[in-house]
């Protein structure tokens, strides 16, 4: 049996590895064709562009979409394997279904165990590069579209925008309130108008009216502008989503916790992106046993028979991954039941597949 699981695990990862490479390099190509004018119009470095961009483009979107590659790949070479009749003189010889499954789990494995390797701690830091060239040479500066702006800058003290520009630095309509750990309002700014110094990190509060509490005594005070220091920025307003995707796993948490501080309603985003770390490569598990249970039987329509219907299953998958995250960002679905929902469905199907599979 050694012969034959070496045979599965080499053809599982030869396959898997050629139609990665196939799929990326089809992927740089679009992704040239529609970036190109901005890479030339601003003069983005040639080295940069290879190393610094597409490879590490290269390392996220192969990791990202590798256990749906692993998927076609199972299907493929398990399909080759039944037109051959290879698994049914496999099944005939005396091997059992489940043992037939043994290569393709220590395959999978190996695929798993890296990838979580990579999603979790080496991933976030081939991310940082590649938003840092997209940020300069792609993208354009970020917008603050939200309005009603809300954070918590510190234990009991809430600041508030009704906008903020990201290009201007100006915000409107600003508050500013602390409150004493007995729910007691204490201090209170309003302010028509503040902006944000990015050489001193000073905030220039305009057009103030200040209310200071103390027990049945107030104090107001008013004035046309004063600097102060807070511990606030304008990217605490406008930071990109996809930012989470360039911490590494220890550091996303501590980042979820400071966002849940401030209020932030963002936070639902990075705790998906958390949970996705781990469950997309177990997916893998998944995907490979309903793979070989579609593709280890011996159909009339051939290979293309089992590839259409495992695109099929791929494109549900992502489907369906998809209406739980929604779910999660505009419905409170808990994020870690909606990133988790559509590998509990499918594993469901994989074990219904597999007691229908060929024995």
């Amino acid at each position: 049996m050694k012969k034959l699981d070496l045979y599965i695990i080499k053809k599982f990862l030869g396959t898997f590895f050629f139609i990665l490479a196939v799929i990326m390099s089809i992927a740089i190509v679009f992704d040239v064709s529609e970036k190109l004018e901005k890479l030339l119009k601003n003069e983005a470095p040639f080295d940069q562009i290879i190393f610094k961009y597409y490879f590490n483009f290269v390392l996220y979107y192969g990791n990202l979409f590798s256990s749906l590659l692993i998927f076609l790949a199972v299907l493929l070479f398990t399909s080759q394997m039944a037109q051959r009749t290879e698994i049914v003189a496999i099944l005939a010889g005396g091997v059992s279904f489940k043992r037939f499954l043994y290569p393709y789990f220590i395959a999978s494995s190996i695929l798993v165990a890296i990838s979580l390797f990579f999603t979790h701690y080496q991933l976030p830091l081939a991310n940082k590069n590649r938003l840092e060239f997209e940020n300069e040479f792609i993208k354009k500066r970020y917008r603050i579209k939200d309005k009603n702006l809300h954070r918590q800058i510190g234990d009991g003290t809430i600041a508030y925008f009704q906008s903020f520009s990201a290009d201007s630095y100006y915000g409107s309509k600003f508050s500013l309130e602390k409150w004493s750990e007995e729910g007691e309002l204490t201090y209170k700014l309003l302010a028509e108008r503040a902006r944000y110094d990015s050489i001193t990190g000073h905030w220039e509060i305009i057009n103030y009216y200040i209310r200071e509490i103390d027990g049945e005594k107030e104090n107001l005070t008013r004035g046309s502008k004063f600097d102060t220091i807070l511990p606030l920025k304008p990217t605490d307003f406008g930071q990109r989503l996809n930012v989470a995707s360039s911490m590494p796993t220890g550091e996303l948490n501590k980042f979820i916790e400071e966002e849940r501080k401030k209020g932030s309603d963002k936070t639902i985003h990075f705790e998906i992106e958390k949970h996705q770390r781990t469950s997309y490569p177990i997916a893998t598990y998944i995907l490979t046993i309903i793979g070989v249970s579609i593709a280890s039987r011996k159909s009339r329509g051939g290979i293309g028979a089992h590839l259409a219907f495992g695109v099929l299953i791929a494109v549900s998958y992502i489907f369906a991954m998809k209406v739980t995250t929604v779910a999660a960002t505009n419905a409170g679905l808990d994020p870690l039941l909606a990133v988790w929902l559509p590998n509990a469905a499918y594993a469901i199907l994989g074990i219904y597949l597999y007691t229908k599979a060929q024995k």
